[in-house]
């Protein structure tokens, strides 16, 4: 998952790439070097294909070409793996500029780094002391070693569903008293590789396991929390894809063969640079070696993105219906094994805390997935989490260790049918996305080691630090619900719910079903999520007030490429600002929304850069008081003329539905139910379910 709203994040973005292969002797191209010349190889690349206009960026995605996510509302970065896919963008009468001109190249840079760095090193500061990045055999005997060495402690278990080509996808238990399965304790939940091509969030994943193994009983905080909650570790959500990126990437190899200087390719990206799982054929497994041969090189074209196939809210805005897209989102919620099998374990766990891995940006992403003024699939406004608050603080203490953002997942850009999507809402268990590394999908292995124990201010800290806090948050009883009582020493306690979740296009049936066992003094204590669904309960809304504290507008003419700066100042306090431009014409502009700060520097807190035909709009929730700069941008259009509009309101909060569910808890005996009661209990809060129907038939039974 990667994102890219503006040309400056964009250049940023592909820095640290560029500036390898110019070291190289390449260097930003300019496009009238695509194709190559006669007698050259043709190098896949990087582009940027300029879209100023939908029906641009509509030409350009018919093309059928390997498009990538960084994009914007002017600009598609695309990789071209033939000549002829460069004549077809001029062709088609696009234009665009080469921003890395040779990925063979860069790949085999990457490469080069990482054997010169493993040649360097004994053992990296990793847990695990690992210096390369895993293939997928590595991670099966990282895991199987981590539960032999850790007796006890650490459990190896296959998920339930075995991917298209076949794979059992396995993962790792950790907890203190390991096989005490069904001891109510409360699960946190970690995962990588739901994208093939995202290495480094297998590697996090699977080294904070080996983390916390190793420093069990050497380390008090890692070993009372141990104590506390179970930890299960899936490294490779999408074994077959991973499988694919992982061994092409690792073989591209462009050092000499002689003293001479002649480079020989032993392999080209092929799918390196995969994104999706191995579904060619929509209900269809896929045959014997058909997933790499059917791939385009780069392995952009087949495949289902499974982290648009989650169920809650499958098929909304920012999943693809087309199987050519990268984010296409299969035929239908949970059509794919790798969704169907996280679907099993957080149906069967109560898994009160989740971090989903995913590269790059360096974000820390909340729920929700979609802006809160979105018409949701019922008619209302989708709106903030009802645990809005909750899941801010906690995202900002973790984005306080590593350096990254913390936001909502809408503020990166629209997606329905994620983990987070279906898994929050359905549950009430927090989760999040961790956008690791801002450059690459596969950067050299050093920066892996760096985000994870962090570097300069973060060093020390980084993602390991960030994970332990969500692991304290999942442990905390305040922040999910406790059953407490009395049963039968043995008797298994049953928690179930079935209930309906909405797609965008409808509904499909949930059930989630958990256990636990009873221990000899007849006490059970059981760490659950709410009985109430966040889907179902209240959402908050903003009720702007009719009229405005405070209203400024301005008009002027801003020529293409240039912008223009108006400035505001608030000097009360207000619930909102707002700030709007709109324009007479079809032409296309932007807004930036700036903080004048007490040195006169200027800090961005807004922007709207939406396509053609799209007016932009800024909110500023509680803003601060003094000095704005409002900055209209045109990138590309005539000159139209333009009215900006500064507004600050007062709000009112207004909730909108709002349900109450219960679970049903059953008191069993080899099966036979013994007792059902209704339990209600909210976050933070501790119900008493005593079971004494269930106590006087076990002992007469």
């Amino acid at each position: 998952m990667v994102a890219s709203s503006r040309r400056s994040r964009r250049f940023r973005a592909i820095a640290i790439a560029v500036a390898a292969v110019a070291a190289a002797g390449g260097g930003l191209l300019p496009a009238s070097t695509v194709p190559a010349a006669a007698g050259e190889v043709f190098r896949p690349q990087l582009v940027t294909v300029d879209t100023p206009t939908r029906a641009d960026k509509d030409r350009l995605v018919a093309l059928g070409l390997d498009l990538t996510e960084h994009a914007g509302h002017d600009y598609v970065e695309v990789v071209l793996h033939h000549a002829a896919d460069a004549e077809r963008l001029r062709s088609a009468g696009l234009d665009w500029q080469v921003r890395i001109p040779d990925l063979v190249q860069r790949a085999s840079d990457v490469n080069a780094a990482n054997r010169a760095y493993a040649a360097a090193t004994e053992a990296s500061p990793l847990p695990s002391g690992r210096d390369t990045y895993r293939g997928l055999a590595d991670y099966h005997t990282d895991l199987d070693r981590l539960a032999s060495q850790h007796p006890g402690l650490v459990r190896k278990f296959a998920l339930p569903y075995r991917s298209l080509e076949g794979k059992q996808v396995y993962g790792v238990e950790i907890a203190d008293r390991v096989d005490a399965v069904d001891d109510g304790r409360p699960v946190f939940l970690m995962m990588g590789l739901h994208h093939a091509r995202e290495w480094p969030s297998g590697e996090h994943a699977v080294e904070f396991a080996i983390d916390l193994a190793r420093n069990h009983g050497h380390d008090a905080r890692i070993t009372a929390l141990l104590k506390k909650a179970r930890v299960i570790v899936v490294p490779v959500v999408n074994p077959d894809g991973f499988e694919k990126s992982v061994n092409d990437g690792r073989l591209v190899d462009l050092r000499t063969v002689d003293e001479g200087g002649t480079g020989s390719i032993l392999a080209t990206p092929g799918n390196a640079y995969k994104r999706k799982n191995c579904r060619i054929v929509d209900g269809h497994a896929p045959l014997a070696g058909e997933c790499g041969l059917a791939s385009s090189p780069g392995g952009f074209g087949a495949g289902v993105d499974i982290n648009r196939n989650y169920g809650g809210s499958w098929g909304g805005p920012g999943a693809a219906a087309e199987p050519v897209h990268a984010t296409y989102r299969g035929a239908g919620p949970f059509s794919e094994p790798e969704t169907r099998n996280i679907r099993a374990l957080v149906s069967g766990r109560q898994v009160t805390g989740l971090i989903s891995n995913h590269t790059f940006s360096n974000l820390v992403l909340r729920p929700n997935a979609v802006a809160p003024d979105t018409i949701g699939p019922g008619g209302q406004p989708v709106g903030d989490p009802p645990d809005e608050a909750a899941l801010k603080e906690l995202g900002d203490r973790m984005a306080a260790q590593n350096g990254y953002a913390s936001q909502h997942s809408w503020e990166l850009y629209d997606t329905t049918g994620t983990t987070e999507d279906w898994s929050y809402h359905a549950t009430g268990g927090y989760g999040y996305t961790f956008e690791i590394g801002p450059d690459e999908f596969h950067p050299p292995f050093p920066e892996v080691v760096a985000e994870y124990l962090g570097t300069g201010p973060y060093a020390g800290k980084g993602n390991r630090e960030a994970y332990l806090l969500a692991l304290e948050s999942a442990a905390d009883p305040r922040a999910h619900s406790v059953i407490t009582g009395k049963a039968p020493a043995g008797a298994t306690l049953r928690l179930k719910k079935t209930f309906a979740t909405p797609t965008w296009t409808g509904v499909i049936q949930d059930t989630l079903d958990t256990t636990m066992t009873v221990g000899a003094g007849g006490s059970y204590t059981w760490h659950v999520n709410p009985s109430t669904r966040p889907l179902v309960k209240a959402r908050q809304t903003r009720v702007v007030s009719s009229e405005p504290l405070e209203r400024r507008t301005y008009t002027g003419t801003t020529a293409p490429t240039q912008s223009t700066d108006s400035e505001f100042t608030v000097d009360r306090d207000a619930d909102l600002l707002e700030v709007a431009l709109d324009w007479p014409t079809p032409d296309d502009l932007d807004l930036r929304v700036l903080r004048r700060n007490a040195d006169g520097t200027l800090t961005e807190v807004g922007a709207s850069a939406g396509s053609v035909g799209e007016k932009e709009r800024v909110l500023l929730e509680n803003p601060a008081r003094g000095g704005y700069v409002l900055r209209v941008e045109n990138w590309a259009s005539a000159a139209p003329s333009w009215t900006l509009t500064a507004s600050l309101f007062d709000t009112t909060a207004q909730e909108t539905g709002g349900l109450v569910e219960n679970w049903t808890l059953t008191c069993e005996k080899n099966g036979t139910v013994l007792e059902r009661v209704p339990v209600v209990v909210d976050r933070g809060g501790r119900a008493k379910a005593d079971l004494k129907s269930c106590a006087k038939k076990w002992s007469g039974g």
